[in-house]
C-alpha cells in the first residue's frame, strides 16, 4: 500500500506501514537525488533513510496508543488507570498472603525484623518486635514477601529465616490467607464494564455494579432465586447468594443493602451487622469462595530444546489458568493440555509433546473428566501440585 498521511475517520485512527513510510523515503530521495542513485539495502544511505522511517513509525505507533487511550476498550497500564476513576473504581493492587504464626524461645527474648520460611520456598517477613512472654512463646502476624496468591496450609511455615537468640521455633497453626496478584488490564476493564451497572434500573445488576467497586474485590458471583422453592443449589426461595473473594466484610455489606430490593433474604455464611440511616440493625448475609487445590499430571514426551526451564513454565501455564477461573466454573480437563502446551516458546517447533493429561481435586483420584465445582468454590493452583512427568 502507498504511503498515505494519517486521518481518522469513524473506524479510528488510521497510520501507514513501517514499509510504506520506507518506500515513499527512497521514492522522495531518488527524485531530489535523480533516479540513478543507488539505494540499495547495503547502501550508506539506504540504511540513514531506513533508521529516519523506523523513527516515524515510532511516532505513529505513539500517536495511535495515545489515540486508544481515550477508552476503557483500548486502553492500556496508566491510562486506564485514568479512565476507570470516572467509574469511581481503581486497580487493585496485589495483596501478600498473611498468616499468624507462633514462636517459641526463651522467656522475654526479644525477635527484630524476623524473617520465616515455609515448605515451599517463599518467605515470610514478621510483625517487629516480638516479645516472647514469661513462657517463652509469643504470636506475630507473618506477611509473604512475595505477592500473590502464595498459600500456607497449617505447620508449612516453620522455618526461621533469621536466626535469633532466644529465638528456637516458629509454626503456623492455621493456613494462611490468601493473597492476589495485581489486577490485569482485562480483568480491570471487565469490572469497569460490570461497574456501570450501578446506576441500572436491573436490582441485581445493581447489586454486581455495587460489589464491583468494593475495594479489594477480585472475584465474586450473584445468584439469584426468584422461586418459591428451594433451587437445584440449594439456595432458598426468594433471595440472592453472593460468593465474594477479597474486599472487606463490612463495606462488601453496606453496598449489598444500598442496591438490593426490599424483602429479599440474603443468603450465606458470613453475617455482618450494619446499621441503616435510623440507626437500626440490619443483617447481611454472603459466602467467600471454598477454594479447592487441583492436582494434575502431565507426562511428556522430551524433544531437541527440552530444558528444565520447560517444565517450570508448563507448571506455571498450568497454575495460571486454574487459578484465572471464576467463583463457580468447573475446570475443564481438555483446557489444562492448551495451558500445558502454551510453554512451547515455539509453536511450530514444539520442544515437547503430550501424551497424557490427568487432573483431580487435592487428594482424590486424577482422571481425564471435567471437575465439578460447587456454586461457592473457585478452583486454586499451587506448583507443588503439579507433577510433570518426562521420559
Amino acid at each position: 500500500m502507498p504511503y498515505f498521511a494519517p486521518y481518522i475517520d469513524a473506524a479510528g485512527l488510521h497510520i501507514p506501514a513501517y514499509t510504506d513510510i520506507r518506500d515513499q523515503l527512497v521514492a522522495d530521495a531518488k527524485r531530489i537525488f535523480g533516479q540513478d542513485i543507488y539505494l540499495g539495502e547495503d547502501s550508506q544511505d539506504y540504511q540513514w533513510i531506513s533508521a529516519v522511517a523506523n523513527i516515524v513509525y515510532d511516532s505513529f505507533l505513539a500517536s495511535q496508543s495515545a489515540f486508544n487511550s481515550r477508552g476503557p476498550g483500548t486502553a492500556i497500564g496508566s491510562a486506564l488507570d485514568v479512565i476507570v476513576k470516572l467509574n469511581g473504581i481503581k486497580r487493585q493492587p496485589a495483596v501478600y498472603s498473611t498468616c499468624y504464626v507462633t514462636l517459641t524461645g526463651t522467656p522475654s527474648a526479644m525477635i527484630t525484623n524476623g524473617v520465616v520460611g515455609d515448605t515451599n520456598g517463599h518467605n515470610w517477613s514478621l510483625t517487629s518486635p516480638i516479645l516472647l512472654d514469661a513462657t517463652g512463646r509469643g504470636t506475630a502476624l507473618a506477611t509473604c514477601q512475595t505477592p500473590g496468591p502464595i498459600a500456607a496450609r497449617p505447620g508449612e511455615i516453620r522455618k526461621i529465616v533469621t536466626p535469633t537468640y532466644g529465638w528456637s521455633s516458629v509454626i503456623n497453626a492455621e493456613a494462611a490467607k490468601i493473597g492476589t496478584y495485581a489486577e490485569s488490564d482485562a480483568q480491570l476493564r471487565a469490572r469497569q464494564a460490570i461497574s456501570t451497572a450501578q446506576p441500572s434500573k436491573s436490582m441485581l445488576e445493581g447489586v454486581k455494579g455495587a460489589i464491583a467497586a468494593v475495594p479489594g474485590v477480585t472475584r465474586f458471583v450473584v445468584y439469584e432465586n426468584d422461586t418459591s422453592v428451594t433451587d437445584t443449589n440449594g439456595l432458598p426461595a426468594h433471595s440472592i447468594t453472593i460468593v465474594v473473594e477479597g474486599g472487606e466484610d463490612s463495606e462488601i455489606a453496606k453496598a449489598i443493602y444500598i442496591k438490593k430490593t426490599i424483602g429479599c433474604y440474603t443468603n450465606g455464611s458470613t453475617e455482618v451487622i450494619i446499621s441503616d440511616a435510623f440507626g437500626m440493625p440490619v443483617t447481611e448475609r454472603f459466602y467467600r469462595p471454598t477454594y479447592v487445590d487441583i492436582d494434575v499430571t502431565v507426562n511428556v514426551k522430551k524433544l531437541p530444546g527440552y530444558t528444565t526451564q520447560t517444565t517450570d513454565d508448563m507448571k506455571s501455564s498450568i497454575v495460571s489458568y486454574i487459578n484465572s477461573l471464576l467463583i463457580g466454573d468447573n475446570l475443564s480437563v481438555s483446557s489444562l493440555w492448551g495451558a500445558a502446551l502454551s510453554a512451547n516458546e515455539i509453536p511450530n517447533k514444539p520442544s515437547f509433546s503430550i501424551t497424557s493429561l490427568t487432573a483431580g481435586k487435592h487428594g482424590q483420584t486424577q482422571g481425564a473428566s471435567d471437575i465439578t465445582i460447587l456454586y461457592n468454590e473457585v478452583t486454586r493452583g499451587r506448583v507443588e501440585y503439579i507433577t510433570v512427568n518426562v521420559t
